[in-house]
């Protein structure tokens, strides 16, 4: 993506100069000669970088500083100045200023400072997204397969990569749309920016308004501080909002504005403020329907799917699953420290084939996670797999109903509880047993608090 630069001087030709050395460089470049100008466009168009003549005929660049940063926080301001001094430089940098120049100022120079500005401002945003819950994910693949449902998404995804307008991704739970809004975003123009998401199930209206579009301070009672909101912190990148079909309607009309104008104000403001993201949004339910019977705005439905792309469901590619289970497998050993990947009987993975996954992919790595820690050797049988069929738990007479109730570590601690007793405490062989290493084991002993029975 190209970056826009902010030229800030009363200066003509020093503009101009400026200008045409940025422009022939790849960078936009808008121009301002005082100040008051300079807050209009920084207002409306939203720089990447603004650099600023520290004498203006109605200010200085360290008045303008404080303005800009109230619109912006991280928007970096390199200062220029004929009349240089230690104490004039030190005073801007701790008034917020990124660089300060001195006049006549070296081209090239000014760009290396630009370009180390953005690479910076780039890290800080991923940083502040980071914070912000923005899930951290892996680089999973969300292709993986040969079934032509999977082939197909491919296909469609592969044409919307590089354009900026908003996507809709439908499927049902578990399939795997967060998966893929990541993936579009890492794989996208806008892959050295933020990836920024919020789950909307559940929020209520208010909660939502102040995580999206942030709030001043006073706006409300417990307002002590303001926020920027999350459009704020994936300037430059993608927001990601899953289960959009869940945004109150009376939220969605600010919804819609930030989407068609990519501007917005926050709660408590009067000023509008300008962003650049690109919106995902991901639903299990029928949002046309909805808009048809008026509980989803038709306008906004209309805009966010533009590109309406659709994850199958894991019963509409049976032929993946074989593949998907072998890399989840591989997956779950690295993570649970063991020293090599479980097998799987033709008769389980054929159990997994005749499955209809009510929960999809995300149910298929629960099942096989879950079997990891039931099995007792190397090789994943039918009686590890704990299934649903019509609502009811099919499991082997060896798995106590009970257990079922168990989460996940409490399961873990459970099977190593076992295996040690059944070694008579004996740590080497029980880690030869459970295919760990001997340094793991010990790890979760200490972990779970676990006392090692003696022999």
């Amino acid at each position: 993506m190209k970056k826009t630069i902010l030229i800030v001087d009363d200066e003509q030709f020093i503009r101009s100069a400026v200008a045409s050395f940025l422009d022939a460089r790849g960078f936009d470049v808008l121009q301002a000669p005082d100040a008051a100008t300079a807050q209009i466009v920084f207002r409306s168009k939203r720089p990447d970088v603004v650099v600023c003549d520290f004498a203006l005929p109605d200010g200085d660049a360290l008045e303008l500083l404080e303005r800009f940063h109230s619109v912006d926080p991280e928007c970096p301001v390199i200062v220029l100045t004929g009349h240089a001094s230690v104490d004039l430089a030190v005073r801007a940098i701790q008034e917020g200023a990124s660089h300060f120049l001195t006049k006549p100022v070296d081209l090239p120079a000014l760009q290396t400072v630009i370009e180390r500005v953005l690479a910076n401002q780039i890290l800080k945003r991923k940083e502040t997204a980071r914070r912000s819950g923005s899930t951290a994910g892996g680089r999973v693949n969300p292709f993986a397969g040969e079934s032509p449902a999977i082939r197909a998404l491919q296909t469609h995804v592969k044409r919307v990569l590089q354009s900026d307008s908003p996507i809709l991704i439908n499927g049902e739970t578990g399939t795997g749309k967060g998966v893929l809004a990541r993936w579009i975003h890492e794989n996208g123009r806008r892959a050295d920016g933020p990836m920024v998401d919020l789950n909307c199930a559940g929020l209520s209206r208010e909660f939502l308004d102040t995580e999206l579009f942030g709030h001043e301070k006073g706006a409300f009672t417990g307002a002590v501080a303001s926020k920027q909101g999350l459009f704020e912190v994936a300037h430059g990148g993608t927001l990601f909002l899953d289960e959009i079909g869940d945004v109150d309607p009376q939220l969605q009309p600010k919804l819609l504005k930030v989407v068609e104008e990519k501007r917005f104000r926050r709660l408590g403001d009067v000023t509008d403020r300008v962003v650049d993201v690109r919106l995902v949004g991901a639903t299990h339910r029928d949002l046309a329907a909805m808009s048809r019977s008026g509980e989803f705005r038709s306008d906004l439905f209309f805009r966010i799917s533009t590109f309406p792309l659709t994850v199958p469901a894991l019963r509409d590619r049976r032929e993946d699953i074989p593949l998907l289970v072998s890399q989840m497998l591989d997956e779950l050993a690295r993570t649970m420290g063991r020293r090599t990947t479980p097998a799987v009987e033709p008769s389980a993975l054929q159990v997994l084939r005749d499955y209809p996954w009510p929960g999809n992919v995300r149910e298929l790595r629960n099942v096989l996670e879950r079997a990891v820690l039931l099995m007792d050797g190397e090789t994943v049988t039918p009686r590890d797999l704990v299934l649903q069929f019509d609502g009811a738990p099919a499991t082997s007479p060896g798995v106590a109903s009970s257990e079922l109730n168990l989460t996940l570590e409490q399961l873990e601690r459970l099977h190593i509880e076992r295996v040690l007793a059944d070694c008579q405490g004996r740590v080497d062989a029980a880690a030869v047993r459970l295919d760990v290493p001997r340094s793991s084991l010990y790890q979760k002993v200490k972990k779970y608090g676990i006392t090692i029975p003696r022999g």
